[in-house]
Parts: structure tokens; C-alpha cells; sequence
């Protein structure tokens, strides 16, 4: 039972590090290093290995706390469900969302702020943020929990 344990502090510990230095870390140093549309077209290609990446891990702590058979404790199991909702609401709702707007957008330097697709996106990507931060918050609370 305490190889359960491990693997499941052990899978958020890496979901959590993943998510924070790919939002913390490697996209500002994307966007910084190069112009707009280009760092959006990279961290765009990123984004389905990131989600995959996130997934991956919550459904290792989620099948290795089931194990446990709640001795890890029932709101340790409803975040790591919330955290996984909001991953898969990421995943499989609003980046393919995101990709069909990226489409009716020519170019992010020159498309106005006003455009319709490109204000649905900034809508898009806001609601991604907060899923995003919400996850991260809920994994650092997962680890620092006894």
C-alpha cells in the first residue's frame, strides 16, 4: 500500500511540476524568443503532449488512490476529480476549440483585437488560464496535504 502512496504523490508531483514550468517557464521564454504568430504556432503544437502529459499522471494518483481505498481520504480524491475535469475539459473541449479560431485568424500581430474570432479566443484562452492555474493550486494542495 505505500507503493500506492508514493506513485500517487509521486504522479501529481510530476503533473503539477510539468504544468507550472510549461506555463511559468517555457511558454513566456516561447513568446519572449519569438515573434507573436510563430510562438503560438509552437506552443499550439505543444499543447496536445501537455494535455496528454497531465492526463497521464492524474489518472495514475486517481488509480493508485482508489487503491489505497481511501486512506488517503475522500477530499484528497475530489480535487484530483476536479483537477482531471478540468484537464479533460482542456483537452478535448477548448484547445480543439482553439485550433478551429487560430484558423479564421490570419495573423495575431495584424488581426484586430476587435475581430470576432479573435476576441472568442481571448475568451478561450482566459477560461484555459484559470482551468490551468485551478489544477496547479489543486496539486500543490494535493502534495502539501498530509
Amino acid at each position: 500500500m505505500q507503493l500506492f502512496a508514493i506513485l500517487s504523490r509521486l504522479s501529481i508531483a510530476f503533473w503539477v511540476g510539468g504544468a507550472s514550468l510549461f506555463t511559468f517557464v517555457l511558454t513566456p521564454i516561447i513568446f519572449k524568443s519569438f515573434p507573436r504568430d510563430q510562438a503560438g504556432v509552437i506552443v499550439g503544437h505543444l499543447f496536445p503532449a501537455y494535455f496528454r502529459w497531465g492526463l497521464a499522471c492524474g489518472f495514475l494518483a486517481l488509480i493508485t488512490r482508489l487503491l489505497l481505498r481511501g486512506k488517503e481520504g475522500v477530499p484528497a480524491t475530489v480535487i484530483l476529480v476536479v483537477m482531471l475535469c478540468l484537464t479533460s475539459f482542456q483537452a478535448f473541449y477548448i484547445e480543439p476549440r482553439a485550433v478551429a479560431l487560430k484558423k479564421e485568424i490570419a495573423s495575431f500581430e495584424s488581426t484586430s483585437k476587435d475581430h470576432p474570432a479573435r476576441k472568442a479566443f481571448g475568451k478561450l484562452h482566459g477560461i484555459s488560464a484559470v482551468c490551468n492555474l485551478t489544477v496547479i493550486a489543486g496539486g500543490i494542495a494535493l502534495i502539501v496535504l498530509p
